[in-house]
């Protein structure tokens, strides 16, 4: 078939036109909502094992060996330093983990230690922290605790700011199973001046929660 020149030109424009119309669909998809959780949880549940983070201040424990406990900082390259133990990768393990590790490193030197190890001071990967940026009073990392809502941390953070535009909020999750991120609403403003519990939400670890400032 053949086209003149300007049926070929609405042709052209016609099928450059369709991926610029995709872009405005995805743009104009509503992101969803998640369901409302109570102010207070009906019962308390432990949340997921605490993962060591760098800057975790950690106290090293070696029974019936006072000279090789000690209380450590992880560095920022998410490593540890001990009476006999140079560098041991710390971030990212669970402090059994970390203990049984340090177990075999102090085997070499000492018959069958026995090692605990206990988080002091906690800050956490990334990855189990919730975070707060834009119109807040004090934009913040949050260590996750179990049953974090909402309402909690809204609360560590001093609330929104003057400007903040709290019902265009917006709630970034990560899902390990599928390694996909989705993207959610939040109504900040019904929850802190309405009261309304439809608004509080429970949060998870990992979750970034965005305030816009309003136009006007």
């Amino acid at each position: 078939m053949r086209f003149g020149n300007g049926s070929r030109g609405l042709a052209i424009m016609a099928l450059a036109s369709l991926p610029m119309a995709a872009c405005a669909r995805d743009k104009a998809r509503p992101a969803a909502t998640l369901p409302p959780a109570a102010f207070v949880a009906k019962a308390e549940q432990p949340g997921e094992e605490y993962v060591i983070g760098p800057l975790d201040s950690l106290q090293i424990f070696v029974w019936r060996n006072p000279e090789l406990s000690a209380k450590v900082q992880v560095r920022p390259d998410g490593r540890i330093t001990t009476p006999l133990v140079n560098d041991m990768s710390a971030v990212g393990k669970t402090p059994a983990k970390l203990a049984e590790d340090m177990k075999a490193a102090l085997a070499e030197y000492i018959k069958d230690p026995i090692v605990s190890v206990i988080v002091e001071n906690f800050s956490g990967t990334y990855s189990q922290q919730v975070r707060i940026v834009g119109a807040t009073e004090k934009p913040a990392s949050l260590p996750y605790r179990a049953n974090m809502t909402l309402l909690d941390a809204m609360i560590a953070v001093g609330g929104l700011s003057q400007y903040a535009a709290g019902n265009r909020a917006r709630l970034i999750r990560y899902d390990r199973a599928t390694g996909k991120q989705h993207e959610y609403r939040l109504k900040i403003n019904r929850l802190l001046k309405s009261g309304d519990p439809s608004a509080n939400v429970k949060l998870e670890p990992g979750d970034v929660i965005i305030i816009p400032e309003s136009m006007f």
